[in-house]
This record gives structure tokens, C-alpha cells and sequence, in this order.
């Protein structure tokens, strides 16, 4: 594979996603380090990829917003410009995107109709790589991206990589206690994803530790007064994500759902407790000895989700809080 390589990695979204896609890239400058690496996702998450500790170029597309036309035009004046394309989404839209720039040459790569999510996405690809929907999503994305390129890797490089992103500094006028502190992420794409019982868990670790909930938008803020109500916890001020990830690094542990914060702590090498209900743990999350996964118990097809099944609950708050303790503790 030639070292100076011109590489098109297309994952538009969501941010969780391009969060876990984004430690394939960590993988391809070690192998080859003069690639030039390019990345097309929806605008509405490009933000995050400017934190890559990875000098990688940014494609950003208006796909979420509807603006079709002017995508489609922002593709097409880069067609032709890659050697390969790596579609890490496996969807018929992410298919199109690549399929847009392949024009005037360019080889797609993308997984075969066994792990592609739509499988007529697979038509569009000129070679595919074999590799379960369900195998586990990092697993996922440096198979595809080995494969593709010509290395190899192995499970204890995953566990000893490097943090993914840089950091903002500290926001302005924002600092926290003194002692422990835990941050809560309650919240996820999804309601069915989201832990209910976070209350409980709070009331028990603000003896022990300062308490913050953070929130994205004026919805969930909402839901956060409820969830800190009656309780020492805080709410964050509302932060960027290259904020966010700040917040992260300076808590002693990050609790939450299947969702982008929870991931970031997982991509910064940060103490984590993810939880998961109706969603496959195993596939979604990649747990190490700073990550821990807890979840329902429910043995779940990554394509047969069902979102009316809110299981999520059935995870105890002391199994919770048995674990968090021993992890600022320890």
C-alpha cells in the first residue's frame, strides 16, 4: 500500500458513532503515517473531529439539515481525489456519498451484505470485507480499515491507545470542587437508552463525591432539574464539545448512557460506567479496566432493536453505585 495514500473515511453520523469510528484513525497513521486522511460527516457533528489528536482535512455536509443540492455539490467538486474510500456507515446514503466521490477513480471499500446495516449499500462498494453487524463496533472499524489498507492489529493495542482528541482549555468562570467528582451523561438519541433511576444513584454518591449533570439542549436541561432535584448535585453550564471533552478528562468518573459523552470518556482513556438496556453492550461499547459496561442482562440483535422495551431500568442503582465507588476509590 502506497505510504502517501489519499484516504476518504465516510461516517456522517451520529456524534457517538464518530466518536468510536474515530479510534480507526489513530490505527491508520501508525501504519501509515504520510496518508492523507479525509473525513465526510453531516455538518451537525463536525465540530467534534476538529479535536482529533489526528491532523486529518474535513469534509462537512448538510445532509441532516436537507440541503441536498449543495452537498451533492460539495462531493462532486472533490470526486476523483482518493485512492480509497472507506465507508465505515454501510447505509445506502453513506454508499451514495461514496460512490459520488469515487467518480474519476477511487476504489469503495465497505463491509459485505453480512455487516453492512442496509445491505443494498454493498452494491456500490468495489470490495467488501467480511466482518459481523454484531461483532463489536471497534472491532468493526479497524477490521474494515486493516483490511482495507493492508495492516494488521491486535486487541491490546485497543486498550493501550493513545487519547483520540485534544481538549479545550477550561471554561471561562467554571471550576470544579475540591474532592471527587462524578459527572452524570443521563441523556442519549434515544429515550428508551436513558437510565431513569440516575436520582438514586445520586442521592448515595454526593456523600462521597461533588455530583454534575450535564445536558445539550433546552429539553434536556429540562430533565435535568428534575433528575437533580431534591439532591447536592449540579447541573453544568451548557459547554461545547471540545469543552465537553475537558469536562471529562477532570472528572474521576463519567456515568451514562449508550451515548456520545460516555464514548468520549471511553476515547480519552477516562474512568467510565456506560449502561445499557434494549442496545447490544457487548457490540456497542469496548469494555477495558477504566470502561465498565453494565446492562440489563437482555441478549439483544443489533438489528432487531426494539425501542418500546425500556429494560434499561432493570439495572439496580446499588450495582451502580457498588461500582462507582470502588472506581474513585480504588
Amino acid at each position: 500500500m502506497e505510504k502517501n495514500l489519499k484516504i476518504a473515511i465516510i461516517r456522517l453520523s451520529a456524534l457517538g458513532d464518530i466518536v468510536q469510528t474515530a479510534t480507526a484513525i489513530q490505527f491508520v497513521r501508525r501504519h501509515l503515517p504520510d496518508a492523507q486522511i479525509t473525513w465526510i460527516c453531516d455538518e451537525k457533528f463536525a465540530a467534534v473531529l476538529s479535536n482529533l489528536n489526528e491532523k486529518i482535512e474535513i469534509i462537512a455536509v448538510p445532509l441532516k439539515a436537507g440541503r441536498f443540492l449543495k452537498s451533492y455539490k460539495i462531493l462532486k467538486s472533490r470526486a476523483g481525489e482518493f485512492d480509497v474510500i472507506l465507508d465505515f456507515q454501510g447505509l445506502i446514503k453513506s454508499a451514495l456519498v461514496a460512490k459520488i466521490l469515487s467518480v474519476g477513480g477511487g476504489e469503495i471499500v465497505g463491509y459485505s451484505e453480512r455487516g453492512a446495516r442496509e445491505a443494498l449499500a454493498c452494491r456500490f462498494y468495489t470490495r467488501k470485507i467480511d466482518c459481523d453487524y454484531n461483532e463489536n463496533v471497534i472491532i468493526r472499524y479497524l477490521t474494515l480499515a486493516s483490511e482495507a489498507l493492508g495492516f494488521k492489529f491486535m486487541r491490546k493495542e485497543i486498550a493501550g491507545k493513545s487519547p483520540i482528541f485534544h481538549a479545550a482549555s477550561a471554561p471561562e468562570d467554571f471550576k470544579f470542587e475540591s474532592g471527587k467528582n462524578i459527572l452524570i451523561a443521563p441523556f442519549a438519541s434515544d429515550f428508551s437508552k436513558c437510565y431513569p433511576l440516575f436520582p438514586s444513584v445520586i442521592r448515595e454518591l454526593q456523600k462521597e463525591a461533588n455530583i454534575w449533570v450535564c445536558y445539550g439542549t433546552e429539553e434536556e436541561l429540562k430533565f435535568a432539574r428534575k433528575i437533580v432535584k431534591d439532591t447536592k448535585a449540579q447541573i453544568l453550564p451548557k459547554m461545547s464539545i471540545a469543552q465537553m471533552i475537558w469536562v471529562v478528562e477532570n472528572v474521576d468518573l463519567t456515568i451514562g448512557n449508550d451515548s456520545a459523552i460516555s464514548h468520549i470518556a471511553w476515547a480519552q482513556n477516562c474512568r467510565s460506567i456506560i449502561l445499557f438496556g434494549n442496545r447490544p453492550s457487548e457490540r456497542n461499547a469496548y469494555a477495558t479496566a477504566l470502561n465498565v459496561v453494565l446492562d440489563a442482562g437482555r441478549k439483544v440483535d443489533a438489528r432487531h432493536i426494539n425501542k418500546r422495551d425500556y429494560c434499561i431500568i432493570e439495572i439496580e442503582p446499588f450495582t451502580i453505585i457498588k461500582k462507582a465507588r470502588a472506581m474513585i476509590n480504588g
